[in-house]
């Protein structure tokens, strides 16, 4: 399906045969424009940003790179291209063809699964509005302009669902995701993590690796859907989210490279006093990010979970890894706290679909800290970064009423409070963290102190290229 990129608004959706829909649309666009304005990225409406925009949903050649600005930059509506005859894979309506229209008694479910995704792509653009005064260099902030223009992008793909297929409904949907703000007291965001302050480009890291992860692994279980356009969306959505996890991932392993590189050289192991972050402070940051991104995965016990599940509206990530995709007579063993000690309890393995999505995630993430050891094991460095055990900081599920330790293990509120600063970033990092992030980097080939450069750079270009052009 080709791309209509000479259209108001580029899509490959065939908006043109459907002038109902393209007119509601265009009457969205102008309020996204003043949205992107009042809570995009902070002073640079003007910039020419390298950024890369999707021309095509194939696997090869999908994105040409050019200078843009962030406010003329062309926003579409793309879908992956349609499998024929496809059928859905899960659920009591396993092997039936997959849904081109909306089933009547599917329409507020999955208007309620479009909803909080769609919330989500804004919300990220809010959270990093101010990070570019205080970028480690034009590398970076490159990318942070380049997966806020691509959040915006998502939310567009959801937008057109809520307006193609679910009527007012939709479009009165669309316009409150502009309405509402990441940490705002009167209307806030709808999940808790997209209401959390990214004040430092270490939050960001932490956000790009962690929140972007999940958005991966809800996007993969979207990509499921027995609601064809749907899967479709989230399949081309997955394209673009590529780039966000690499940017968290290498920025961590950038970060992780360049305090050890001066912990060594410290006889006490300390990298704040030589203009780098401390590697017990990372480790703090990684658990505050990680254990309320495990949270966005649901409880583990969900009856929503098992209805979306038994309905084939959301499946589970790769479903078919699965040996059994209907999951109606199985069970699965949970480990949970009783008291002061942790018992297993049996629940059925469709209450429990939430879980078989954090395992994915929290596998996926264990990988990437190994990649981090490893660079600290090669800079000659002793310190392991380390996953909290998933019971750790939880606010949602099972979890949610008792406190543990990152190693898992039950303990006293009062136990959890006089230990947090050591788990969990305290005002004293936050401080120090930000005293090192005083000003953006804006020299071409140039780092912060706190900072690796990275091993290549974007789109073959070199190192000292000029990935934003100042007005």
């Amino acid at each position: 399906m080709s791309i209509d990129l000479s259209a108001k608004i580029p899509n490959n959706v065939d908006l043109d045969r459907d002038p109902r829909l393209r007119r509601a649309l265009e009457a969205w666009q102008p309020k996204y424009v003043d949205w992107w304005n009042e809570m995009g990225p902070v002073g640079f409406a003007n910039a020419d940003v390298y950024l890369r925009t999707a021309i095509d949903v194939g696997a090869q050649g999908w994105a040409n790179f050019g200078y843009v600005k962030m406010p003329e930059y062309r926003w579409g509506i793309f879908l992956s291209n349609p499998e024929a005859d496809r059928k859905i894979g899960f659920g009591d309506v396993a092997d039936q063809p997959a849904w081109q229209d909306v089933p009547g008694e599917h329409r507020a479910a999955l208007r309620r699964l479009i909803v909080t995704q769609a919330d989500t792509e804004p919300a990220s653009v809010e959270q990093q509005r101010n990070l570019g005064a205080i970028a480690p260099s034009l590398y970076d902030l490159r990318n942070l302009f380049q997966v806020n223009v691509e959040e915006g992008r998502h939310l567009w793909a959801m937008v057109y669902l809520l307006h193609r297929y679910f009527g007012r409904d939709g479009r009165d949907e669309g316009d409150e995701l502009l309405a509402r703000r990441s940490g705002s007291v009167e209307k806030p965001r709808i999940l808790s993590t997209f209401n959390q302050p990214v004040e430092d480009w270490l939050d960001f890291f932490m956000f790009t690796m962690f929140t972007d992860r999940d958005g991966k692994f809800q996007l993969l279980s979207l990509a499921e859907s027995g609601f064809d356009p749907l899967a479709r969306s989230a399949q081309f959505m997955l394209t673009e989210e590529a780039h966000h996890l690499f940017v968290g991932e290498t920025g961590i392993d950038r970060i992780v490279q360049r305090s050890a590189e001066v912990a060594r050289t410290d006889p006490n192991g300390e990298a704040f006093r030589h203009g780098a972050i401390d590697l017990p402070v990372i480790q703090r940051y990684l658990n505050l990010w990680f254990s309320s991104c495990l949270d966005l995965f649901g409880g583990e016990v969900s009856s929503n979970a098992a209805t979306y599940f038994a309905n084939g509206l959301k499946g589970r990530p790769h479903e078919a890894r699965f040996p059994n995709h209907v999951e109606h007579n199985e069970v699965r063993t949970l480990e949970l706290a009783q008291d002061d000690h942790l018992v297993t309890r049996e629940v059925a393995a469709r209450l429990a679909v939430n879980e078989d999505t954090r395992d994915a995630y929290i596998q996926d993430c264990d990988r990437a800290v190994g990649r981090w050891n490893r660079t600290l094991r090669n800079a000659g460095v002793s310190y392991e970064l380390r996953l909290p055990n998933r019971r750790f900081n939880r606010r949602i599920g099972e979890h949610s009423d008792t406190f543990f330790d990152p190693d898992g293990q039950p303990i006293t509120a009062e136990q959890f409070t006089r230990s947090m600063d050591q788990w969990l970033p305290s005002a004293a990092d936050r401080v120090a963290v930000r005293a090192l992030q005083t000003r953006a980097v804006t020299t071409p080939g140039q780092f912060a102190s706190w900072i690796a450069p990275p091993l290549r750079g974007i789109d073959g270009r070199p190192m000292d290229f000029q990935y934003v052009r100042f007005d």
